[in-house]
């Protein structure tokens, strides 16, 4: 696996943070105007929860996810990083039964063993940030994408339409 260190340049974050509301607008993407505060914040627990999901319950992964993405993203909660900020948003796609299968499942070595061999790959198909994209086109080929400046060269790999989308029209 290689060495990943991030680095944190304030000018950096400056211009990330015009990109990410400039792109949110191009996509019709809800999106608050600054970062949320304290963040960045650990991950880890909701990743390893991430990954249970995927194992017990796949198909709401993505919604899952979404709602993630709105507590962050839209309504600027970063109580997310621990397991009493992100479980209520879990809940209210799993429901309460199923959350708590999965607080509990996210610590068991195999879901912890999941997220390291994902990671893993991640470093391996040269994932450096975020997003990464790592896609197959309907031929087999794979590749990866970085950033949401890429999006349409994502959708040409892809062989997707994107003449009718003002976002991807933006991405050329």
């Amino acid at each position: 696996m290689k060495s990943h260190k991030g680095i944190y340049n304030l000018d950096k974050k400056d211009y990330l943070g015009q990109q990410r509301v400039r792109w949110a607008k191009y996509f019709s993407v809800p999106i608050i105007e600054g970062f949320p505060k304290g963040f960045p914040f650990r991950t880890l627990s909701v990743q390893r929860a991430l990954c249970a999901i995927s194992q017990k319950s796949p198909e709401t992964l993505a919604p899952v996810i979404g709602a993630l993405f709105h507590t962050v993203w839209v309504e600027g909660n970063t109580t997310i990083g621990e397991p009493d900020g992100f479980a209520p948003v879990i809940e209210s796609i799993l429901g309460k039964q199923e959350t708590r299968e999965i607080m509990s499942a996210m610590n068991n070595p195999d879901i912890k063993a999941l997220l390291t061999a994902n990671t893993g790959r991640s470093f391996d198909s040269g994932a450096f940030g975020l997003p990464w994209l790592e896609c197959t086109n309907s031929k087999g080929e794979t590749e990866g994408f970085f950033g949401v400046d890429h999006l349409g060269q994502v959708a040409d790999f892809l062989g997707l339409d994107r003449a009718l989308d003002r976002g991807f029209r933006a991405a050329l």
